[in-house]
């Protein structure tokens, strides 16, 4: 019986398959790939035609294959390695050229693009879809260099703009989109910056830019600390990435300030408070909503130490920053109130009456409202020159001085303008002590009641005022004493 030699050579002939077989069974490969392109079964279609390459690896249309099936995958950086294999092994083939071009286009890198179409124009002079693409190469770069003067100008609207244009022929580029995203957080449109940056990272989670993005969203959201968890991780990607190293630093900083005011205000040190407050709003300008919150901190304490207006002030300014801002609006109308600018109180507490319909809001609403109508009218109790908290005994004396100081007989020498200026305060000393001297009349005065409405009796007479006041039986008069210089009197009762 025969053996075997297991360490014998084998036949050549009996080992090796032709060039020849292996040539037809990859075409049957790529006939079988071009049969599932046809169906748009791009996946079976790429499995095929890599077999194919598989076996013949030098054969130009396997790759140009392939690289077509790769961008219908939307797999563009693979394509692109696919495209320039075929243009390596062909420099003449076009088709591989003007798919390398469309890959960079769509890529955003215009520049290797415009070489790409510049190269099939020089194999087909009249081909019209390398003239097309060249111009849309050429748009894009002219959109990249108008995004970078209005970012430098911090024209962020125009960025966004110019950013959409050149994603219309270059939809994969993730540096644009990026770009667009940053711009889109510095307008204050974090959900749409957010949704930008969360698509390229499904893509490519270890995207350092677009980490950096989420993170400047959060930010500006005032979620600094899950801020922060975004920039390290954007670093820990991409170790030179000043921004968010930047981002990171002043997001730590703004905190810290912040913090350290919060406490220096509950532990009574107001004056402290309201430096840190200051230096925490030179940290980041960009930060709107922390901003925002630092002016309107700031206000409280400027408040409290009766900085009125300039705590109105910086409410105005948190406002600007932040139109929804309720608590700005609640103080800033505080402080009108505190500064009798009840107009302008009533206005800030409409507003938030009608964002947030509480019980608080509207009593508030109503005090301003009554403070409003109170301050339309004759003030009393300035016109005898006492505090609202006036005793009945402090109230007598200021009518004394006053009804003395305006009694027409004292200024029976004057000019007849300015008896009649006299003869008028006369009159409104004796109002208000007509309403101030009576509990009931008063009561109704400071809950700011129309009296005259009310049907309480508000006819009077000035001079029966003062001589009930002063107790005569008789009539009185000022007369001149020139011993005495003049503006002195004395009574002569009848």
């Amino acid at each position: 019986m025969a053996t075997v030699d297991f360490d014998s050579p084998a036949d050549p002939e009996m080992d090796l398959t032709s060039d020849e077989e292996l040539e037809r069974e990859a075409e049957v490969f790529k006939e079988q790939g071009n049969a599932y392109y046809v169906k748009k079964d791009y996946a079976e279609a790429f499995n095929f035609y890599t077999k194919a390459i598989d076996l013949c690896p030098k054969n130009v249309s396997y790759y140009g294959n392939r690289a077509a099936t790769l961008m219908m995958l939307s797999r563009y950086r693979e394509a692109l390695e696919d495209s320039q294999q075929a243009v390596r092994l062909d420099d003449t083939f076009m088709k591989g050229h003007m798919r390398e071009g469309k890959c960079h286009l769509l890529l955003g890198n215009a520049m290797a693009a415009s070489r790409c179409f510049q190269k099939v124009l020089e194999l087909e002079p009249d081909n019209s879809q390398a003239q097309q693409e060249l111009k849309n190469a050429e748009s894009i770069l002219e959109f990249e260099r108008l995004a970078e003067i209005s970012f430098e100008k911090r024209d962020f609207r125009m960025v966004v703009f110019c950013m959409d244009r050149a994603l219309e022929p270059a939809s994969a580029c993730h540096r644009f989109k990026v770009l667009k995203a940053e711009c889109l957080a510095l307008l204050g449109r974090y959900p749409e910056a957010q949704s930008v940056a969360s698509d390229i990272l499904r893509m490519d989670s270890t995207n350092g830019d677009a980490l950096y993005v989420r993170g400047l969203c959060l930010y500006y959201e005032d979620c600094i600390d899950k801020a922060v968890q975004f920039f390290v991780q954007a670093l820990r990607m991409a170790p030179d990435h000043e921004k968010a190293r930047l981002a990171c630093r002043n997001a730590k900083s703004l905190k810290a300030k912040k913090e350290d005011g919060n406490k220096a205000f509950k532990d009574g040190s107001f004056e402290q408070a309201y430096e840190l407050y200051s230096e925490a709003l030179t940290i980041d300008p960009n930060n709107i909503k922390t901003n925002a919150k630092l002016y309107c901190n700031r206000a409280t304490v400027g408040s409290k130490l009766n900085k009125l207006e300039q705590a109105i002030e910086d409410c105005t300014k948190a406002i600007k920053l932040d139109e929804t801002y309720i608590k700005a609006y609640l103080r800033r109308a505080q402080c009108y109130m505190d500064t009798e600018q009840y107009e302008e109180a009533v206005r800030d507490y409409e507003k938030v009456y009608q964002t947030e319909k509480t019980k608080e809001h509207k009593n508030l609403l109503k005090n301003a409202q009554l403070e409003l109508k109170k301050s339309k009218r004759k003030d009393y109790y300035k016109v005898l020159g006492v505090d609202k908290n006036a005793t009945e005994d402090e109230i007598k004396k200021a009518y004394r001085k006053r009804a003395l100081m305006h009694h027409p007989d004292r200024h029976s020498g004057a000019s007849a303008e300015v008896q009649k200026e006299e003869e008028k305060k006369f009159k409104e000393v004796g109002e208000a002590f007509t309403v101030l001297s009576d509990p009931k009349k008063k009561s109704r005065y400071d809950s700011g009641h129309d009296l005259e409405d009310d049907d309480m009796n508000m006819d009077f007479d000035a001079n029966n005022i003062f001589k009930a006041f002063f107790g005569g039986p008789g009539g009185f008069s000022f007369e001149g004493n020139s011993s005495s210089g003049p503006g002195n009197f004395f009574f002569q009762f009848g």
